[in-house]
């Protein structure tokens, strides 16, 4: 399965280390069944990718081929998250850039990167297989990013669920995306990406998916208390929403 093609409605199983299986605390799983009880809304919404227009515009801002993104919504990014991206790297023209759920955003992202200004991109996902076929997909694309396989683990800074293994990263992190691990996890498991910002410099971005949901706004609201040195904004683009937080200059 690659982000070329539809996928699943439920996320696929999740790999900690070698062949062991995630499974859920008692006190992880009332969550997850609490929180997917009162964001099916949402849940729903995520479904459509974005309008065709969106994504015909997307294209060609890329000069990328009418076909390049075929599938998106469900688990992957929409049109709206991907044109966010887009035009922070076309106005700031970002060094390195870090991304947490590799597909669709992968693609865009260094695209964009090639585009304007040349910066590299990391990129991080749970999946073997899927890290494998992104990085054909990019090849086919002409397109390059560091890609790698990052298993999770548990989670830093006392978050609840998982976070990925990623081992070394950049010092200086000037574009942070997060875009996983998915929400059956534990619906606050994202915001474990705090971990990182004291790695983005200011002017410096943290994106974050999917942030209309119950349980990314909880997470955004524990950013905004413990990173007042961040703004963030919850932009209504797109089908899912998406979190802005941007480091204000000293």
């Amino acid at each position: 399965m690659t982000s070329r093609e539809a996928t699943q409605y439920l996320p696929r199983e999740i790999i900690l280390d070698g062949d062991r299986v995630h499974r859920h605390t008692p006190s992880d799983l009332a969550w997850v069944l609490a929180f997917g009880a009162i964001q099916w809304p949402w849940l729903l919404r995520s479904l459509s990718g974005g309008p065709r227009a969106a994504k015909a515009a997307l294209l060609h801002r890329l000069q990328l081929p009418p076909d390049a993104l075929p599938n998106l919504g469900s688990w992957k990014a929409d049109t709206g998250l991907l044109g966010l991206t887009v035009d922070y790297i076309e106005d700031q023209q970002p060094r390195t850039v870090v991304e947490f759920g590799a597909g669709a955003s992968t693609l865009v992202t260094a695209r964009a990167l090639q585009l304007h200004g040349g910066g590299t991109l990391f990129s991080f996902d749970q999946h073997d297989d899927f890290v494998a076929a992104t990085r054909a997909w990019l090849q086919e694309h002409d397109v390059q990013a560091e890609l790698h396989a990052a298993p999770l683990t548990r989670s830093p800074a006392g978050w609840p669920g998982l976070w990925y293994d990623h081992g070394e990263l950049p010092a200086v992190i000037d574009m942070l995306i997060i875009d996983g691990p998915p929400w059956t996890v534990h619906p606050l498991t994202r915001g474990s990406a705090e971990s990182l910002f004291e790695r983005i410099p200011p002017g410096g971005v943290v994106i974050l998916d999917d942030a209309a949901r119950p349980g990314e706004r909880l997470v955004a609201r524990q950013w905004r208390r413990r990173w007042p040195e961040f703004d963030f904004q919850l932009v209504h683009v797109g089908t899912k929403g998406t979190l802005i937080g941007r480091r204000r200059s000293a």
